[in-house]
């Protein structure tokens, strides 16, 4: 008896002595948390621009095409308890029901939702078609590049999704998922996640994800590569199913005990996409999908400082572009970034850093190459390890 007293008592002192480390991390995220909200009270909005910003998500999914249990009225709750102004939804392709036509779109609560679907083609490859349709239906029996040329004559656009697994590189597409929170999460041990769900999820349920965040390297290396040919948008993908957690129901499938881990409402605070609309045009479906098809947007990491009010522009004797645009070289063509915070700017041109400067809340810079230049922007001031990830990642600018 006395033997297996102590051995209990081991056992207790070593489960304690395992949670040492994740009682730190809490501790960690507490001071990420105090650091966040000092960025944003230093958050200084843009005067007299001549755009209006919108930010929303893409990549969402519900109860349509499997893989979710979550329903509209979450979604559209999430979206406005996130401020948002519009979810592009993505629902899996199914052979009996067109999810694309089923799922939300239009004016939702006073946000725009716009339909698509993610599907798989012959080879496996993943694509987001926005807007979707039934065509969707047949996509594992066609080529991808196929699926991709068909969206376009219907005015739809293909995004590349998990590009990690994709095969069929090209410039057939319209833009690619740069940045997926399903992939990178993957490489979340299990056992460290469900530990820290226990010591953080109540209190920083959102910012567990700086647990997990990296800057997706070779993503990035691939997208720039293709640059040089063309024009790719980036996105990021919330890849938003509200499927993680645990539950315990009766047999009529009612919830008695469950907890959530990736609600809609934790997923769209993750990263968005900020997209910028020329004056005062009204936001609907044709002018989203138009300026993030031309590449006036970018990704910001909202869950650690608000990442709106960034610009990336370039300027010669005859013109002002934003992001997405091509410029003429000149003389005196520069490139100017516009900063709500003090950051770490990183400019990176046809894959190479040419410029790394900490402290920057306006820089510009006279070039005198052609090349594709894009911004990433840290904040070194939230510590390691989410101020050595970017914050912004912005689309090109083409030098020509």
């Amino acid at each position: 008896m006395k033997r297996t007293r102590k051995l209990l008592l081991v056992l207790v002192v070593l489960l304690l002595l395992s949670q040492i480390p994740f009682a730190y991390r809490r501790y960690k995220l507490r001071r990420l948390s105090k650091a966040i909200q000092s960025v944003n009270s230093s958050h200084t909005a843009l005067a007299n621009d001549s755009f209006t910003e919108y930010q929303g998500v893409m990549h969402v999914h519900s109860f349509l095409g499997g893989h979710s249990s979550g329903t509209f009225q979450e979604i559209i709750s999430a979206a406005k308890s996130n401020q948002l102004q519009f979810v592009i939804m993505t629902e899996h392709a199914e052979k009996e029901i067109d999810t694309a036509a089923m799922t939300l779109n239009g004016i939702h609560d006073g946000v725009l939702f716009v339909n698509g679907n993610e599907v798989s083609s012959e080879s496996g490859d993943r694509l987001l078609l926005i807007p979707g349709d039934h065509s969707a239906l047949d996509a594992d029996k066609q080529p991808t590049v196929v699926i991709a040329a068909n969206a376009r004559v219907r005015s739809s656009r293909s995004i590349i999704a998990y590009p990690d697994d994709f095969k069929a590189w090209g410039n057939e597409f319209d833009g690619i998922e740069v940045y997926n929170v399903f992939t990178n999460a993957k490489e979340y041990n299990r056992a460290i996640a469900f530990f820290d769900a226990l010591w953080c999820f109540s209190s920083y349920s959102d910012l567990m994800f700086a647990n997990f965040y990296r800057r997706p390297a070779s993503v990035l290396n691939k997208w720039d590569q293709m640059q040089v040919n063309g024009g790719l948008i980036a996105t990021a993908g919330n890849d938003a199913h509200s499927n993680v957690g645990l539950s315990l129901n009766d047999s009529s499938g009612n919830r008695l005990f469950g907890i959530k881990l990736d609600p809609y409402s934790t997923s769209f605070h993750l990263v968005r996409m900020h997209v910028l609309l020329p004056g005062h045009t009204t936001l609907n479906e044709a002018t989203l999908l138009d300026s993030i098809t031309a590449g006036h947007c970018y990704i910001g990491f909202d869950v650690f400082g608000d990442a709106s009010d960034f610009r990336f522009t370039a300027a010669n004797a005859s013109m002002v572009v934003i992001q997405g645009d091509e410029i003429r070289l000149q003389p005196q063509t520069r490139l100017r970034v516009s900063l709500p915070v003090s950051a770490r700017v990183v400019m990176i041109k046809d894959g190479v850093v040419f410029l790394d400067e900490t402290g920057v809340t306006q820089k510009e810079i006279q070039v005198s190459e052609r090349g594709v230049y894009r911004v990433e922007v840290y904040l070194p001031q939230l510590g390691k390890p989410v101020g050595v990830q970017p914050w912004i990642i912005s689309n090109p600018i083409y030098v020509r």
